[in-house]
C-alpha cells in the first residue's frame, strides 16, 4: 500500500514536470511568429479572435482546456460503454496543461524574434522542446493527455492503426484552425498557422521517436524512491489508518 502511494505520487510529480516541457514548447512555437504547434492551433485562433470583442475574451490555455473537455466529451460519444471512468481524469490533466501554457505564455514575452532565421531557430527550439516533453509525458505511463485519447478512441472503434488517425486528427485540427482565420479575419492568419505549424506536424512527431529510444534514465528515474519518501510513508500511513 505504502510504495503504491509512493509511486504514484512520484509517477504524477514526474508527469507535472513532462506537462511543463511540453507547454513550454507550445509556447516557445507561439512566439515563433511563424505558426503554432498543431495542439493550440485553434485555441490561438479563437485568443486572437476574443481580443478583437469577437469572442469570449479567454487566454490560449483556456481554450486550450475548453478544447480539451471536447476531445474528452468526444470520446466519450465513440466508445460510450467501453469508455472507462479513469479516462476522465484526462480532464484535470487538460486543466493543467491550459494552466502551464499560460503560466509559460507569460515567462516567454521577451521572447520575440524579428529576423526570419531568428524565428526559424526558435520554432526549430520549441517543437524539438515539445517533442521532448510528449516523450516524457508518455513514458510516465499515466492518462493519456486528450489530444492523443481522442485518435486511441477513434482508432479502438474503427480498427484503423493510431499513427494513421492521430495524422487524421492533427490535419483536422489544423483545417479547423485555418477555416476559423477566415471566419474570424477574413483571411489566413499566417502567423497562427504558417510554416512552422506544418514544420511541427512532422517534426515533433520525428523528436518523439528519436528521444523515445534513449529514456532509459528515465525509467530509472520513475522508479526511483524519492528522499522525501519518510514524509509520503507519514502521509500513506495515516491514511491507512484512517
Amino acid at each position: 500500500m505504502k510504495d503504491k502511494i509512493i509511486s504514484f505520487c512520484w509517477q504524477h510529480v514526474l508527469l507535472l514536470v513532462s506537462l511543463w516541457i511540453m507547454t513550454v514548447g507550445v509556447a516557445v512555437c507561439v512566439r515563433s511568429m511563424l505558426g503554432s504547434s498543431v495542439i493550440s492551433v485553434l485555441p490561438y485562433v479563437f485568443e486572437s479572435a476574443g481580443k478583437q470583442q469577437m469572442v469570449p475574451q479567454l487566454t490560449i490555455g483556456q481554450y486550450t482546456y475548453i478544447m480539451n473537455a471536447l476531445l474528452v466529451a468526444g470520446q466519450v460519444c465513440i466508445l460510450r460503454k467501453r469508455f472507462e471512468p479513469v479516462q476522465l481524469f484526462q480532464l484535470l490533466v487538460g486543466f493543467v496543461f491550459g494552466m502551464l501554457i499560460d503560466l509559460n505564455m507569460l515567462l516567454t514575452t521577451w521572447l520575440q524574434p524579428v529576423a526570419l532565421w531568428q524565428q526559424a531557430i526558435t520554432q526549430t527550439a520549441g517543437c524539438t522542446i515539445l517533442g521532448v516533453g510528449i516523450a516524457l509525458e508518455v513514458r510516465c505511463g499515466s492518462v493519456t493527455m486528450p489530444g492523443e485519447g481522442f485518435p486511441v478512441a477513434i482508432s479502438r472503434v474503427s480498427g484503423v492503426e493510431f499513427p494513421k488517425v492521430k495524422i487524421c486528427v492533427d490535419t483536422a485540427l489544423v483545417v479547423l484552425g485555418i477555416v476559423a482565420c477566415y471566419a474570424f479575419f477574413g483571411s489566413w492568419q499566417w502567423y497562427i498557422v504558417g510554416i512552422g505549424t506544418l514544420f511541427a506536424m512532422f517534426y515533433v512527431g520525428f523528436t518523439v521517436r528519436v528521444v523515445g529510444k534513449r529514456l532509459e534514465w528515465f525509467e530509472r528515474l520513475l522508479a526511483y524512491k524519492p528522499g522525501f519518501r519518510r514524509y509520503i510513508y507519514g502521509l500513506a500511513r495515516f491514511i491507512y489508518k484512517k
